[in-house]
């Protein structure tokens, strides 16, 4: 129960305590829309194979990782890491903004966002030129192959989060709003687990 709903104040009709209805299974109590959560697990499963190849690989190859890892930039990659919890902060406030039906703050805080996301993408397409200016080459190792295929793949869902946050923020309904988030945190999420495993682990 809610400090509002306490104090005698109904929940707003698309908010989402109004959505959670007594003895509902933990799917219906998502935040989002369910199939948004089917797209999301998938990918989480997509992204948790190649995270377990890429250990695996490094476990048969130590020498071969440990010289690729050598010709990373972990600060330009500790930067994106910035930028995408911050963008997740901000597209959390575009979905509260939503249901609390302010349409400029949602768009304010959508944008913000998804700066942010296109910053990740800047920051990254300036370190793969830096990496192919050094000699690497996604055929050219093991290491890099692995690391061009999970990084790149995370990049293609970082520009599709840019553009649901900005399919979702367009329509009024807040909770596409919060789909689009949940999406967002997703990507959100797998970068946290990415970053230390490809960049830190030795």
């Amino acid at each position: 129960m809610t400090d509002a709903t306490a104090a005698g104040v109904p929940a707003l009709p698309d908010s989402p305590e109004s959505r959670i209805a007594p003895g509902a299974s933990a799917l219906d109590s998502l935040p989002g829309h369910l199939m948004m959560w089917v797209l999301i697990f998938s990918e989480l499963a997509a992204f948790g194979a190649l995270l377990i190849g890429f250990q695996i690989a490094r476990a048969l190859q130590p020498e071969v990782f440990a010289a690729g890892q050598g010709q990373l930039d972990p600060a330009l990659a500790a930067a994106n890491t910035l930028c995408l919890v911050s963008s997740g902060w901000f597209a959390a406030k575009a979905s509260a903004a939503a249901y609390a039906g302010s349409r400029q703050a949602k768009w304010r805080w959508t944008m913000a966002a998804c700066l942010l996301g296109g910053a990740f993408i800047a920051i990254k397409l300036f370190e793969y030129a830096g990496e192919i200016g050094r000699g690497a080459d996604i055929d050219g190792s093991t290491f890099f192959t692995l690391y061009f295929l999970l990084t790149g793949f995370h990049l293609l869902h970082v520009a599709l989060g840019i553009a649901i946050l900005l399919g979702v923020a367009w329509r009024a309904n807040a909770a596409a709003v919060e789909s689009g988030t949940c999406f967002w945190h997703m990507v959100d999420l797998v970068w946290l687990v990415m970053f230390p495993i490809v960049y830190l682990m030795r």
